[in-house]
């Protein structure tokens, strides 16, 4: 099942990427990006509320809403930084270099995490790091 929401996640991502390139064009990029999270926030809270989950806002630890408060700042930074990009690059490969958190989050997890990396990883790790590079410099 994670598989099929994981395709989703690309899916939905694919989509957001072009309808941002279209909506960024004339609107300052910060601005476009404070819009965008008003409605991510709409949206978030309404499934919250539709699947009565509000509870457990109880439940999550000290611990928990530091690193989600964090987790959120990261967000919003990489937000700021996407679609300023966005805007003043072209898609590929703006979107290919954002992509390559796959490669650095691979990295900070073996490293922070002590997440094991196999070898079919590592030749991925290497594959998306050539291909991002190809795209990148073309």
């Amino acid at each position: 099942m994670w598989m099929l929401y994981a395709a989703g996640s690309a899916l939905f991502a694919a989509l957001t990427v072009i309808l941002a390139k279209v909506g960024i064009q004339g609107v300052n990029s910060n601005l476009a990006t404070a819009v965008r999270t008003l409605f991510v926030l709409v949206m978030a809270w309404v499934l919250v509320f539709a699947t009565r989950s509000a509870g457990g806002l109880r439940e999550i630890s000290g611990r928990g809403w530091l690193f989600l408060a964090l987790s959120g700042l990261a967000t919003g930074a990489s937000w700021l930084c996407y679609y300023r990009a966005l805007q003043l690059g072209p898609t590929a490969p703006v979107v290919t270099i954002d992509k390559f958190s796959l490669v650095l989050t691979v990295l900070l997890a073996a490293l922070l995490l002590k997440e094991p990396v196999g070898g079919k990883t590592l030749l991925g790790v290497v594959l998306v790091t050539v291909g991002t590079l190809v795209i990148a410099f073309a």
